[in-house]
């Protein structure tokens, strides 16, 4: 890894916009993980793998959606950050190493942003790789609920503690939303 991208990744500018895109787009990975498990045990789905193969969809298209668009968002974002400086300099920056952070700490930003659904979705779908085997579809959905669940609690904790939050409220005030997730759907299944 070059010292100019080492530099980027201590950057709490950079850290700190990533962050947001990695909890924002995790939590909907998990809480449509969550959705999507529910609905699968509601209709009836009886095998594991039909149930990773639908949610692995739902990961491409959240991982393509977070990449992307924040690409699209960073790239304006950046551009916008690099013409307010050119204007103060009264000079051209591209081809700089000022334009070069700008573009590195994008694709930093696009990759947190991708990397967050994928984890929240892909994480619990693991206990549907195991029915038939060791779980039943009952105890792979509780499971992937319960790791849904917890990754909501993680990215709460996390951000509880970083903004000097009781980190355990915040983990709970995140977790409650998988719970109402799966308990309306369980309601209205």
């Amino acid at each position: 890894m070059s010292a100019r991208l080492a530099s980027l990744l201590r950057d709490d500018r950079v850290r700190a916009i990533s962050r947001r895109y990695f909890v924002s787009n995790g939590f909907d990975g998990a809480l449509t993980c969550i959705g999507l498990v529910i609905g699968a045990y509601l209709t009836g789905v009886t095998e594991g793998l039909t149930v990773v193969k639908i949610g692995v969809g739902a990961a491409v298209g959240l991982t393509t959606s977070g990449v992307w668009s924040v690409w699209e968002i960073e790239r304006a974002e950046k551009r916008a950050e690099l013409g307010r400086i050119e204007e103060a300099m009264l000079t051209d920056l591209g081809g700089t190493a000022v334009e070069r952070d700008k573009v590195a700490a994008r694709g930093i930003n696009a990759a947190a942003s991708g990397l967050g659904p994928l984890v929240g979705i892909v994480v619990p779908l693991l206990p549907f790789l195991a029915v038939g085997t060791l779980l039943s579809m009952t105890w792979a959905t509780l499971a992937s609920v319960g790791l849904g669940t917890g990754i909501l609690f993680s990215f709460g904790a996390y951000m509880g503690s970083i903004s000097d939050q009781r980190w355990y409220v915040a983990g709970l005030r995140m977790a409650l939303a998988g719970v109402a997730v799966a308990a309306v759907n369980l309601l209205f299944g």
